[in-house]
């Protein structure tokens, strides 16, 4: 446990949540990537489904482990953080906003009325990309906000929003 503190600058014990969370939700992506390709490939209930969903959820949580720690050395220098389990909660801010984003677009595209069924697919898809942009925004904050990372955040959408040139919205 004193690597793990050490390695990640952990200061109290709470902040053992990021690094723990972080790990998990890892195995979890890489879990359910398993159990997805086991359906593609017509593997379910045969006797090799539990080794195959084992061995491929192990092989994706270290592969994406190790991308990971790759990325951490790669943006360490770029975004400024006080110390290193921040990094871990902004991953996992950004993981959580970009799915729950595309999430919600999917409802709100339906509650417009604009489903597959009465509007054409591309103009369907259209829309509910371009649905994604304005929630992802609003979430990122927020989402940044209850993980403790709202300063960073905030810059973060700033910044973006300036080099699309939307940053009048910001006055």
């Amino acid at each position: 446990m004193q690597k793990l503190k050490q390695r990640w600058e952990i200061q109290k014990t709470w902040q053992v949540l990021f690094p723990i969370l972080g790990a998990s939700l890892v195995f979890l992506t890489a879990y359910l990537i398993a159990r997805s390709l086991l359906h593609a490939l017509g593997l379910n209930n045969t006797a090799y489904e539990w080794l195959f969903t084992l061995g491929v959820t192990l092989i994706g949580y270290f592969v994406s482990i190790k991308f990971f720690l790759w990325c951490f050395k790669k943006l360490e220098n770029k975004w400024k953080v006080t110390y290193k389990w921040e990094m871990i909660a902004i991953f996992i801010v950004f993981a959580i906003t970009g799915s729950l984003s595309g999430k919600l677009a999917g409802p709100l595209v339906h509650w417009i009325g604009l489903d597959s069924e009465n509007v054409h697919s591309a103009i369907y898809w259209t829309l509910r990309i371009l649905l994604i942009f304005p929630i992802y925004q609003i979430l990122l904050v927020c989402v940044g906000w209850l993980f403790g990372q709202y300063e960073f955040f905030w810059n973060f959408e700033k910044k973006m929003l300036k080099r699309m040139g939307l940053g009048f919205f910001l006055s």
